[in-house]
């Protein structure tokens, strides 16, 4: 819905941006692009993560995620570098779940450094989540406004 001033409502919004990263949801990284871990938050959308090798260093949330997408400690994000950074050296483009880390095992794209399993780690599983993620993906783009809700607590894992 958009509003007489021509902007987006807040669940339109959340709504767009989490159809939107499931969009690229098969996607390995680009050459560019670096799969690091979240340490800890630093405030003002800023933060710290570890890359593969180990290296620790600062990462923005981009305006589009802020408020709609949240990330924890110990979370997996995909990131782009920002060359002239010299503080904040990279830009999540993704946070990663659970099939995102499976799918980059099973085409081996993961870093070995993060190397985790997870229960139920299959073949099998793997393709019925994806299956399940395509068809709740439909879904979600016929649904109303006031399905957001239900769609705003799973957007944490996107």
């Amino acid at each position: 819905m958009v509003h007489e001033s021509g902007e987006m409502s807040r669940a339109m919004k959340r709504k767009h941006v989490f159809n939107e990263s499931i969009q690229n949801y098969f996607s390995p990284p680009t050459d560019e692009q670096e799969i690091v871990r979240i340490v800890s938050s630093k405030g003002n959308n800023l933060h710290e993560v570890e890359s593969p090798s180990r290296d620790n260093y600062l990462v923005s949330m981009p305006v589009k995620f802020r408020k709609n997408i949240w990330v924890k400690r110990g979370d997996f994000v995909l990131v782009d570098p920002i060359k002239e950074g010299e503080k904040v050296k990279a830009e999540m483009v993704r946070v990663l779940s659970k099939e995102h880390i499976k799918y980059f095992k099973k085409i081996n794209v993961w870093p070995e450094s993060f190397n985790i399993k997870f229960d139920n780690d299959s073949e099998d599983e793997l393709e019925k989540d994806m299956n399940n993620l395509m068809k709740s993906s439909d879904d979600s783009s016929d649904s109303s406004d006031s399905d957001t809700d239900s769609t705003e607590n799973s957007s944490s894992v996107i």
